[in-house]
């Protein structure tokens, strides 16, 4: 695909995306595969007719979660907040998604656009627990121990998403092998979801019950640290593989 597709349907430009998806992997988040790339495809196919370049469906995403974002450290917590939370973090990611798909439909992205992508992914998973932090300390009834949560929760994400864009960078800039992650069972499908970000928005819808959220937002952390831990002996077991393979 390229620039001269520019006068194809709407419904051509969706259909043609859905022919060139990146492969699925074993044991993919759920929702980011199957619920917001199938958004991102729409989105890409507007963007695309719109005349829209990569970055700036990027910085549109960035607008959406930021100001998601916001809200939660700004506005009191209520279920028509949580609602609104939830709206704009999901556009967000759902732009994200769009951001590769209208890039390819361009004839390929540049290492700018994947740069600004990563940044971006990584400013917000940091500020989005920060912020609950902030929204925990000025309207919670917790102990302030319980702020504690958010912080943690804001260093696990950090560590995660470094450690798969690095694990990445290693295996490219040294010609390893890609990941192979095998076959994934129902049940490991299920133990995963707590991970994926699209499900962790959705939590967001019960920011107006505190005690329900922390809850939820807790056996979220929870679930994350646990696969943190579990992730990082492989991964670094992996990363030694891959020096042997590269001698």
């Amino acid at each position: 695909m390229s620039t001269s597709d520019s006068t194809a349907s709407y419904g051509d430009i969706v259909r043609r995306l859905a022919g060139a998806q990146k492969v699925t992997l074993p044991g993919s988040p759920p929702y980011s595969i199957y619920v917001n790339r199938k958004a991102g495809r729409l989105i890409a196919a507007w963007a695309y007719r719109a005349g829209l370049t990569p970055n700036a469906v990027t910085a549109i995403s960035a607008a959406l979660t930021f100001a998601g974002i916001l809200c939660i450290a700004l506005i009191p917590p209520a279920a028509w907040s949580g609602l609104l939370v939830w709206l704009l973090l999901a556009l967000g990611y759902a732009f994200d998604s769009a951001d590769g798909q209208v890039a390819r439909l361009r004839g390929g992205g540049s290492p700018a656009g994947e740069w600004l992508d990563h940044v971006v992914d990584a400013a917000k998973l940091s500020s989005l627990h920060i912020a609950v932090a902030i929204a925990m300390f000025r309207w919670f009834a917790l102990p302030p121990g319980w702020l504690l949560l958010p912080l943690l929760y804001a260093i696990v994400s950090a560590v995660t998403f470094f450690g798969m864009i690095l694990n990445d960078l290693l295996r490219d800039a040294r010609g390893g092998r890609k990941r192979d992650v095998g076959t994934r069972s129902l049940a490991h499908t299920i133990l995963i979801l707590p991970t994926d970000y699209g499900i962790l928005c959705l939590v967001f819808l019960l920011l107006g019950w505190p005690l329900l959220f922390t809850i939820a937002y807790g056996l979220f952390f929870i679930a994350n640290l646990g696969a943190l831990a579990f992730a990082l002996p492989r991964w670094f077991s992996q990363m030694k593989q891959l020096g042997k393979e590269v001698r």
